[in-house]
């Protein structure tokens, strides 16, 4: 059968229920189809409720989520803004849409994320960054303790990038909710999407006022049209807020689902010494919206290889995000590595990393096929 008339087995791909159609009928009912409405309201009323994060704001997208959290804590031209090097590029490019610099901080192995020792090496050359952005990789939570002593005694603030962790807890706390600004992503491919969009949370209700009216062209309180300060087109619609409703309805269970597709990879490679699934944060509790594997160096087999070898029967795999250090376009800013030496973290886990398929619509039969083609190229 040629790869064109297989059946294709995805990434990451949304998952709709039926209660999303219902919000979104109500909002053509109502004539609420443009930006705001009673959806947008109550999505960002029933986030805040479920993360606890205080309060929040419904935008156009994660990336406009991580601008406006940086506006908000008064990056400016000229500042210094630490952020995890392995992650997509939105959560740097943002700063940078500031005219700040990213300096790009290293990963450690026990989670993927941010690394306390780099963050410290970054402080003694960078005492008085303007904020530090940290990102909870593929739904695991980072060691949000030690960091957040890192700059609290740096009297430096967070704003959390949990684009990717929804429902992930550390310590028994959302993802989201430890820095002065969260963030939470709706991308088509996220554990609940809006097809698009996100969410600005934070426990101070001045900051997510500010981020609402600097999101909706920052009008002034008056009759006529005026403005004080330079505003953006980043609030979410009605139409698209009913969708998140819907979706987060089933948030409990699309996590369920991606912790089983998580422990089948891990059991059904356990026997194979050259795989690795992507570790987890033993202080908290991962969403697993991707499951990884780290092939270890030396070994006959490639991610190369694997990706190919899945592609060849339509099904989608990815590789594990290329480090912002890494990338030409941000390869002039300053980086700080876990280890003194050598390759870095990041950059060795992206070489040797691979995403599988965790689609919760995922079959046990395409569960049974992803992992039959993997384990038969150990085999060789």
């Amino acid at each position: 059968m040629e790869k064109s008339a297989k059946k294709r087995i995805y990434l990451s791909s949304p998952t709709m229920h039926g209660d999303e159609q219902r919000f979104v009928a109500e909002a053509f009912d109502t004539n609420w189809v443009a930006p705001l409405g009673p959806n947008v309201n109550n999505f960002e009323t029933e986030i805040a409720a479920y993360t606890g994060c205080g309060y929040a704001a419904a935008l156009s997208a994660g990336t406009a989520a991580i601008h406006l959290g940086l506006k908000l804590l008064g990056v400016e031209q000229g500042d210094v803004v630490f952020v995890s090097s392995l992650t997509f590029s939105a959560s740097c490019n943002p700063i940078v849409y500031e005219k700040a610099t990213p300096v790009l901080i290293d990963s450690e192995p026990d989670t993927w994320n941010m690394s306390p020792e780099a963050l410290e090496r970054a402080f003694e050359k960078y005492p008085a960054p303007k904020a530090v952005v940290v990102v909870h990789l593929y739904g695991t939570p980072a060691k949000m303790d030690e960091i957040m002593r890192i700059c609290e005694r740096h009297n430096v603030p967070v704003l959390e990038d949990a684009a990717e962790s929804l429902g992930a807890t550390y310590g028994g706390k959302q993802t989201g909710t430890f820095g002065r600004v969260g963030v939470y992503s709706f991308n088509g491919n996220k554990i609940i999407t809006t097809s698009g969009g996100g969410m600005l949370v934070s426990a101070d209700e001045a900051l997510v006022k500010e981020a609402r009216m600097l999101s909706t062209q920052a009008r002034d309180p008056a009759r006529h049209y005026q403005h004080s300060k330079i505003g953006y087109n980043y609030r979410m619609s009605n139409v698209d807020a009913g969708i998140g409703r819907g979706q987060l309805m089933h948030l409990d269970e699309h996590i369920r689902l991606k912790k089983a597709i998580y422990q089948q990879y891990r059991q059904a490679f356990a026997d194979i010494e050259e795989i690795s699934m992507n570790p987890l944060n033993a202080a908290g509790d991962a969403n697993n919206w991707l499951s990884c594997m780290t092939i270890r160096e030396g070994s006959s087999v490639t991610p190369d290889m694997v990706m190919d070898a899945l592609d060849a029967q339509n099904i989608e795999s990815r590789p594990i995000w290329k480090p912002m250090h890494l990338q030409p376009v941000f390869a002039s800013y300053d980086f700080f590595g876990h280890n003194e030496s050598g390759v870095s973290v990041s950059e060795d886990i992206f070489n040797r990393g691979v995403c599988l398929p965790s689609d919760i619509k995922n079959t046990a039969e395409d569960m049974d096929t992803v992992i039959g083609i993997v384990r038969g190229l150990f085999r060789k």
